[in-house]
C-alpha cells in the first residue's frame, strides 16, 4: 500500500499503524476518546488541561490501565498546575509527552527524555523549530491557524513552506483544518510524517462531549469558526478559534466597553485586562460538559465546514486511510501517464534520428492505467 510507504516514518516513531494523531483537547480528549482512537490504529493524546494534580494522576493511571498501545499526554506549559503535572507524568510509564501552550524549555524537554519519554512540541516559525531541535525535541507539530482552540497567527499553508520544507532532522506532523484523507495524502507527499486532527474526532460516536456541543459543530460552516477578536493592543487577547455564538458577540462588546473606560480613565489597564481574561473562564467546560452552546466556548477548527456526520471511530479512521490510499493511487496513475508520454516522445525523437519508426504513438493509444501492468515506473 502506498499509504504505508509514506506513513512509515511517522508510524514507526509513534509506534502505531497509522500516523494520525488525535489532538489533545481539554474536556474532550478523555479516556473514552483516547481508547477508541487507540483501538482503531491511530495515535491518541490525553489532555491534561489544568486538572488538579490528584485528578490528573488518576486519569493518567486509568489510561495506562486501559490502553495497550502507545499514547501521549498533553501538558499545557502555561497552566497553573503545569509544574506539578510535569513531575507526576515524569514518573509514569507514558511513552510520549506533547508540550502545548507555549514552547518548552530545554530543561523540561531533557527531563522527560531522561525519563525515557519521546517529546513533541509545536513550532510556529522556522526559528522556533530550529530552537526546539537544538533543545533536543524528538518531533515537531506544525499547527496552522485553521485549527480549533488556542491557535497561532500563521496558516498551515505558510508553515509548510517555512518549516516542513526546511527541516528534516526530526519527524514533523501537521495540523489545522484537516478532515479528509485526500489532504493527508498530499501532506505526506510534501514530507509530513503524519497529521493531527481534532474536530473530526469530536464528531465521533465515542466522543462523550455533550450532544448540544456536537450538534453545534455539526451544523456550523467553516466561516463560522472564527478567532477571538482583539480591538486594542492595550488589551491583548489569546487567539482562540471557536464557533461564533452569543458569547463571542458579548466578548467583543465587553472589549469595546473597556476601551471606552480606558480612554476616559475610569478603569486601570490591569483591571480591564483581568476582565478580558476572566470572560471565558470555564467557557469550554460549559460548552463541552454542560451543553451551553450560547455562552460557552465552542472551540472547533475550520474543518467543521467539511464534516456533516457523526460516525463510529472505526469508520472515521478507516475512511481517512481508504481515501488517502485512493489519492496516492490516483497520483501514481497521473505520474505514470506523464512518464510514459515523456519516454514515448524521447523514443520517437531517437527513432527519427536513426531512421527507424517508433511504436510510441501506437502504445500511447493503449496506455494502461496505474496498477494494470507489472514493473510500474514508480515501483
Amino acid at each position: 500500500m502506498w499509504f504505508e510507504r509514506f506513513a512509515k516514518r511517522g508510524a514507526e516513531f509513534l509506534g502505531v499503524p497509522y500516523p494520525i494523531i488525535s489532538g489533545g483537547m481539554t474536556w474532550v480528549s478523555n479516556l473514552e476518546l483516547v481508547k477508541s482512537v487507540s483501538e482503531n490504529g491511530a495515535f491518541p493524546v490525553f489532555a491534561g488541561g489544568n486538572m488538579a494534580p490528584d485528578v490528573f494522576e488518576q486519569e493518567v493511571d486509568r489510561c495506562l490501565q486501559n490502553l495497550q498501545k502507545p499514547f501521549g499526554v498533553n501538558l499545557v506549559t502555561i497552566a497553573p498546575n503545569y509544574r506539578t503535572q510535569y513531575e507526576i507524568l515524569k514518573s509514569k510509564q507514558v511513552g510520549f509527552v506533547i508540550f502545548a501552550g507555549s514552547f518548552p524549555r530545554k530543561a523540561d524537554i531533557q527531563g522527560m527524555k531522561k525519563a525515557g519519554k519521546k517529546t513533541m512540541s509545536f513550532a510556529s516559525t522556522d526559528s522556533i523549530a530550529a530552537q526546539q531541535i537544538r533543545f533536543g525535541i524528538d518531533s515537531l507539530i506544525l499547527e496552522g491557524s485553521e485549527a480549533g482552540g488556542h491557535i497561532g497567527h500563521v496558516s498551515l499553508m505558510v508553515l509548510l513552506q517555512q518549516v516542513l520544507f526546511q527541516f528534516d532532522q526530526v519527524p514533523i506532523f501537521v495540523a489545522g483544518g484537516i478532515a479528509a484523507g485526500k489532504m493527508i495524502a498530499h501532506l505526506m507527499l510534501m514530507g509530513a510524517a503524519g497529521c493531527q486532527l481534532g474536530t473530526r474526532f469530536v464528531l465521533s460516536e465515542e466522543c462523550t462531549a455533550h450532544k448540544n456541543f456536537k450538534q453545534a459543530l455539526l451544523e456550523a460552516r467553516a466561516r463560522q469558526a472564527v478567532a477571538t477578536p482583539q480591538y486594542d493592543s492595550r488589551l491583548p487577547v489569546v487567539a482562540v478559534r471557536a464557533i461564533k455564538n452569543k458569547g463571542t458577540e458579548e466578548f467583543g462588546q465587553l472589549q469595546m466597553q473597556l476601551i471606552q473606560e480606558l480612554n476616559a480613565r475610569r478603569i486601570t489597564r490591569e483591571k480591564a485586562q483581568f476582565k478580558v481574561e476572566n470572560f471565558w473562564m470555564g467557557g469550554l467546560r460549559r460548552a463541552v460538559v454542560d451543553g451551553d452552546v450560547e455562552s460557552g466556548s465552542l472551540m472547533a477548527g475550520q474543518s467543521v465546514g467539511l464534516i456533516r456526520d457523526i460516525l463510529p471511530m472505526k469508520a472515521i479512521i478507516q475512511g481517512l486511510i481508504k481515501e488517502a490510499e485512493a489519492e496516492f493511487e490516483r497520483i501514481r496513475g497521473l505520474m505514470s501517464r506523464e512518464l510514459y508520454i515523456d519516454n514515448s516522445k524521447q523514443d520517437s525523437a531517437e527513432a527519427l534520428k536513426s531512421g527507424h519508426r517508433s511504436p510510441g504513438n501506437q502504445e500511447f493509444k493503449q496506455l494502461p492505467l496505474a496498477g494494470e501492468r507489472e514493473n510500474h515506473p514508480l515501483d
